[in-house]
């Protein structure tokens, strides 16, 4: 059964969902009524976001537990091989995965990532360069992007 923990972000709530068998979902909500505890087997997620967003890490050492389709796991394990500060677009993706005609269906298992931040879809950006969706808000995609890029002189998308 999946427990719950919260962690504030500088961006945000995160509620995060998982069990024994691995982090099952991440995402930003508005507010939360429950009182904090972090059980056990979300202990190590709540310190490796609270690492990276203090930028002491860039890469997430966790047991995933994502549900959904063969095809939609490997998008998901291609995200996690994006390197952090880099943005790649949905048709790099698909390419990768051997078919430049998935576009769009690896645009739409990037939107069905429940596990977000730790499966870094905000690192796929549209072909021109220009913000897509993002579950948790264009705003929040923006400042991720930023965030990890901010050794840099300019900002992706200014």
């Amino acid at each position: 059964m999946d427990e719950k923990a919260y962690y504030h972000s500088p961006i945000g709530i995160i509620e995060l969902t998982g069990s024994n068998a691995g982090i099952s979902s991440l995402y930003f909500v508005d507010d939360y009524t429950e009182k904090n505890h972090i059980p056990a087997n979300l202990r190590a997620c709540v310190k490796q976001l609270d690492e990276y967003f203090k930028k002491k890490r860039k890469i997430f050492e966790l047991k995933l537990n994502p549900d959904g389709t063969e095809f939609q796991k490997t998008v998901w394990n291609k995200l996690q091989d994006i390197p952090y500060g880099k943005a790649v677009s949905y048709l790099e993706i698909a390419k990768s995965l051997g078919n430049k005609n998935a576009t769009r269906a690896v645009g739409n298992a990037n939107g069905k990532n429940k596990i977000s931040v730790i499966i870094p879809c905000h690192r796929v950006i549209g072909i021109n360069g220009k913000l897509t969706g993002y579950a948790g808000g264009l705003k929040r995609k923006k400042w991720l992007l930023d965030f990890e890029n901010s050794s840099k002189q300019t900002s992706l998308f200014d």
